[in-house]
């Protein structure tokens, strides 16, 4: 099934969203709903997709990073991301409890912000502590684009969108992204847009 994403200006978008309870992780509902959640994802085609996207304030997320998504990227765009395969993980009441003062910036998009991209600062480093599916406690240490999908859903359990922590010179649409940016390194993006280093 195929769940709505909501777009920016939704208020729920907005709220923080409330912790599950350890009984309600384990509700057929809540699985299925986890089930819907990867498809619409996959569908869109995203690599991750939290709760409030949904319309639901609830700190539940799922990601995904294909290795078909990249396949047209080339090497040294891979490694200047450090974006590499990540499975499918579903993340229950995630804290971010280690990041790295070290910092990268990237272009982001989002399924609740259709059509546009800008650049981004976050960690480049983080560790999360959450649940899984199952109710399980998990530690997560991500790196790179991983530490980056998960930051950016980990937001918007906060009632955060990325275009609060942008870079607002950088923003365009997405046809004009692949166009214009995509092939650039970021130092060459900041330059051209007039960006101090």
């Amino acid at each position: 099934m195929q769940l709505k994403i909501v777009q920016a200006g939704e208020p729920v978008l907005r709220a923080v969203a409330r912790p599950l309870l350890a009984e309600e992780i384990g509700l057929d509902e809540t699985q299925q709903l986890i089930e819907w959640m990867r498809d619409t994802m996959r569908d869109a085609p995203g690599v991750g997709l939290a709760a409030p996207q949904i319309g639901l304030p609830i700190q539940l997320t799922v990601i995904e990073d294909r290795a078909e998504y990249v396949k047209d990227a080339t090497p040294e765009i891979l490694a200047e991301r450090e974006r590499y395969p990540v499975e499918f993980q579903v993340i229950i009441n995630p804290r971010i409890v280690e990041r790295s003062e070290e910092q990268a910036e990237f272009y982001e998009g989002c399924l609740s912000v259709a059509g546009f991209s800008a650049l981004v600062k976050r960690s480049r480093t983080i560790t999360v502590e959450c649940l899984d599916q199952t109710g399980a406690e998990r530690r997560i240490v991500a790196r790179g684009w991983h530490a980056r999908i998960l930051q950016h859903e980990i937001d918007h359990l906060n009632g955060h969108l990325y275009i609060d922590r942008m870079e607002p010179r950088s923003f365009t649409t997405l046809e004009n992204f692949s166009r214009c940016w995509k092939q650039m390194s970021i130092a060459e993006a900041r330059k051209a847009l007039g960006i101090e280093a």
